[in-house]
Parts: structure tokens; C-alpha cells; sequence
């Protein structure tokens, strides 16, 4: 059963020219919060449908996730008949968003000046890598390139001996899908004030950034700098899980209260009279030595006993969890985090949505449909007849779903 219609966003209709990871991301925060997601694609489809694994070669696990609740229609918009077809959609539309470079979307001829005159009060979201008004907007962008261009790679690289590494996950996507979804949101806002659509723009590299920013600028944000921009604490070699004697362990020992607390519950050994451990200061600026010395400690004991000690002390602390863990973790299960749902693919587990909402809950929709499922549904909702949908697919402007 579809979420569509149920949450905070009941009502919403959002038109989505995004593929990949960023677009889509913000996309399924719409349709879980009840938005009705178009999701418009070439006849090719979106890129990540082909990713495995997956029983459908055209609709994969990652596909099947970061496109639920939404619907699909195949347009093939170098033709003018399938632009006047979207244009015509983005009547009834409150958001347009897309994720592809400016040149490109201006080529097809939907940029916001044209969606505007369809639509004044539409929200017009661009999502790419570089803003528009600097040198670098016509780079192409995918979230390797932005780590690397964005400091993110360089700040890991201080965590594995100077090796460059990218971070595990697509954070650049992600951030920026986040960033998305919340300034669509701040749009539509907007609009309930004033009635007045709106462009946004959110690139990639910037949002990064930006990101990456919240805690290094530290002394760089004085001018002239009162120091370089990096948070000592999160970039010291000496900053990882623990080793304990039968395995790891995160940590974190932070404030004054949790340090007290720990050299009481390790019996208040002498090293703990040691200044540097005094204040927050001197903590921070002898970090390296500092979580060196607690690294010693921690082997002393099993993983278990420091779970079992520092939950007592109140001190942060978890066992290091891997993804399949997670599947199984007692918190999530008791939350019912995890929603198993019987779908046309199988029986599919999807990962429940973060937030909720005691009047206007969201729902989990359907996993990510099949190419152009909905393309007959959605043209039947603006009044066209079957006759002209047919005569659409004649044409080769409109690719509906080939049959199982």
C-alpha cells in the first residue's frame, strides 16, 4: 500500500527530473511525508534502476528504496510534444525539482522562467554541483568529485597516516539531498505567506562546504585567523574507536562531568591529577596525548565490562555495530524501525523514516516503480483522453510500461 496522501505533505505535488542519488533522496523524504511524487524519466530511466542486486534488471535494491511511494511517467523531452506535456503537468504542481546542469536543463527549454509562466506559484528546485555564478558551473559532479573538492577528503586523510580516503557513504549526495528537501520545504512555507512561487538553488560542492565547515573554520573564521581551519579533536590520528581486549568500542568522553566520571569509575588513577585533563582547553589542545592515554586503559578490559562500567558512569558508549547488526538491533527492532512489506518484487525490508509526527504521520510507499508504470494514470489526471495518450505513445514522446 502506497503512503502517498498520508503526512505532513498530503496534497503536495512534486514534479522530479532528478536520477541518481541527490535528487531522489530529497524526493523520498517528500513522498514519505505524503507528497505525490512524479517522478519523470527518459526512456533510458533512471541510472540507478540498474544497479544490483535486484530481481527486476531495471529496478534494484538501492532503486527500489530511494524512489518509494513515488510514480513514474516516460518522457521524452527533446521532443516538443513531451515538453508541452510537462509543462502542462506543472500546472497542478507545487515544486519542480531537477539535478541536471543549467545548460542542460535551459536546452529542453524548462528552465524557471518557463515553468514559472506555466505555474507562478510553482517551487523551481535545481540540484547540481557548482552554483551557477562561478567558474566551476559547468563541471560535471558526482560525490567522489565533490568529497575531493570539498575538504571532506583531505580532513580523512589526517586519519589514515595521510592516506586520501573517501568517507564509506555518499555524503555529498546525501547532505545535499537533505539540504534539498528542507529548502523546498522553506519554500512552500513561503508561499503559504505570501502566495508566491520561488527558484532555489542547491549545489553540491557548496552544501559540502558548508558541511564540512559547522566545525572546522574554527580559527578561520577571525580575520585575520586566530588559527588554521581544523577542529583539532575530530582530525587527531589518535580520534577511533578503542581497542579492547576482545574487540572495539566508541567512546566519548567529552565533558568535564563525563572525565570525572571516568577516573572515578577507573578508581582515580594518578595520571588523572595531570592539568591537561583539567579543562576542555587543555583537553583539546593536548587531544592526541589525551586519547592516546585512554586508549591504553581500554585494552584492559573486555568490550562488555566497558559497556557494563561506563553505562553506570553515564559515559556515551557503544559497541562497534556493522550494517548487518543493525538489521537485528534491539532498539530498532523495538522501535519497528524496520518495515517488512509484501510487494510484487517479494517481500522487502525498507528502513522506516527517522522523524515522526504525533498528528500527521508519514508512511513507507510502494518500492520504486517500474519504468513509466504511471504514464497512462497521471495524463488521465490532467483531463487528456486515451485517444491522445495514445497518440502520445505513437509518437515516441510518451514510453509507457511494457507488460510483465
Amino acid at each position: 500500500m502506497s503512503g502517498r496522501g498520508q503526512g505532513p505533505l498530503a496534497g503536495v505535488r512534486i514534479l522530479d527530473l532528478t536520477s541518481v542519488l541527490m535528487g531522489p533522496y530529497a524526493t523520498q523524504i517528500f513522498a514519505d511525508l505524503g507528497a505525490d511524487v512524479i517522478k519523470v524519466e527518459s526512456p533510458d530511466g533512471d541510472t540507478t534502476r540498474y544497479l544490483p542486486p535486484g530481481n527486476d534488471p531495471a529496478r534494484g535494491g538501492m532503486f527500489m528504496n530511494v524512489n518509494r511511494g513515488k510514480r513514474s511517467i516516460v518522457l521524452d523531452l527533446k521532443q516538443p510534444a513531451a515538453r508541452d506535456v510537462l509543462l502542462t503537468l506543472a500546472k497542478t504542481a507545487d515544486v519542480f525539482i531537477h539535478s541536471m546542469r543549467a545548460q542542460a536543463i535551459a536546452r529542453l527549454g524548462l528552465d524557471y522562467a518557463a515553468l514559472n509562466a506555466a505555474n507562478p506559484r510553482i517551487i523551481y528546485a535545481n540540484l547540481y554541483g557548482f552554483a551557477r555564478s562561478g567558474p566551476y558551473r559547468d563541471y560535471p559532479a558526482y560525490d567522489d568529485i565533490v568529497q575531493a573538492a570539498s575538504g571532506i577528503v583531505d580532513l580523512q586523510a589526517r586519519l589514515s597516516k595521510g592516506e586520501p580516503t573517501y568517507l564509506a557513504t555518499v555524503v555529498a549526495d546525501k547532505v545535499a539531498g537533505l539540504t534539498g528537501a528542507y529548502a523546498v520545504m522553506a519554500a512552500l512555507f513561503a508561499r503559504e505567506r505570501d502566495g508566491m512561487g520561488q527558484e532555489i538553488e542547491v549545489p553540491m560542492f557548496e552544501t559540502l562546504v558548508s558541511f564540512a565547515t559547522v566545525e572546522h573554520l574554527c580559527g578561520s573564521l577571525f580575520v585575520p585567523p586566530l588559527g588554521p581551519p581544523e577542529y583539532p579533536r575530530a582530525t587527531s590520528e589518535a580520534r577511533r574507536p578503542y581497542k579492547t581486549s576482545d574487540g572495539y568500542i566508541g567512546v566519548m568522553i567529552y565533558n568535564d562531568k563525563h572525565w570525572r566520571s571516568f577516573f572515578q569509575a577507573i578508581g582515580d588513577p594518578d595520571w588523572s591529577k595531570d592539568p591537561m585533563f583539567a579543562s576542555m582547553r587543555s583537553r583539546t589542545e593536548n587531544i592526541g596525548v589525551v586519547l592516546a592515554r585512554v586508549a591504553q586503559v581500554m585494552e584492559q578490559r573486555s568490550t562488555e565490562e566497558w559497556i557494563i562500567l561506563l553505562r553506570k558512569a553515564q559515559i556515551p558508549a557503544m559497541a562497534i555495530a556493522s550494517l548487518s547488526d543493525l538489521l537485528h538491533d534491539p532498539h530498532l527492532v523495538a522501535t519497528g524501525f524496520w518495515e517488512e512489506r509484501d510487494t510484487d518484487e517479494g517481500l522487502l525490508r525498507f528502513p522506516g523514516i527517522p522523524t515522526s509526527f504525533s498528528r500527521t504521520p508519514g508512511a513507507i510507499g510502494d518500492p520504486g516503480p517500474a519504468l513509466g508504470a504511471d504514464g497512462r494514470a497521471i495524463l488521465a489526471e490532467t483531463g487528456l483522453s486515451d485517444a491522445a495518450i495514445d497518440a502520445l505513445v505513437d509518437s515516441g514522446a510518451l514510453q509507457l510500461a511494457q507488460p510483465a
